[in-house]
């Protein structure tokens, strides 16, 4: 039986995961990161992306976050994200036009345009999309 510890995933409206995992994998600020049981503790900042939960036996699951905090304490890992959902529900077309929409804006800046804004939009758009593809190449 392999090596197992315990995984919560934390929105600000809810838990979306609480279980046992083999692995986490997640993108913190300095990179990506692959957290397997007996990992030093550890603190870092989360950028908007998925995150893969290798679960007993070999299965996958995929969250997107929207950023926040991993914590890695003896045999627990703790995701606290602002939005955290499961890969399968974002809405692909929403993404996908939130993502042309941002491209817009950075395109044609008018005197009302905020670039941070558009980044921001085109960053949280291109993360969610990520998490789908990792979902479907699972």
């Amino acid at each position: 039986m392999a090596m197992t510890m315990h995984c919560d995933i934390v929105s600000a409206e809810r838990s979306i995961f609480s279980g046992l995992v083999e692995m986490v994998v997640a993108t913190g600020s300095l990179g990506d990161l692959g957290i397997a049981p007996g990992h030093a503790p550890l603190l870092t900042a989360l950028i908007p992306g998925p995150v893969r939960l290798i679960k007993n036996g070999g299965a996958e699951e995929v969250f997107y976050v929207s950023g926040g905090f991993l914590e890695v304490q003896r045999g627990v890992v703790t995701l606290l994200a602002d939005t955290a959902l499961r890969a399968s529900d974002v809405d692909e077309a929403a993404a996908q036009q939130a993502m042309e929409a941002a491209e817009i804006a950075m395109r044609d800046q008018g005197a009302e345009f905020q670039y941070s804004a558009a980044a921001a939009q085109l960053a949280e758009a291109a993360a969610q999309l990520r998490a789908l593809r990792q979902i479907k190449k699972a």
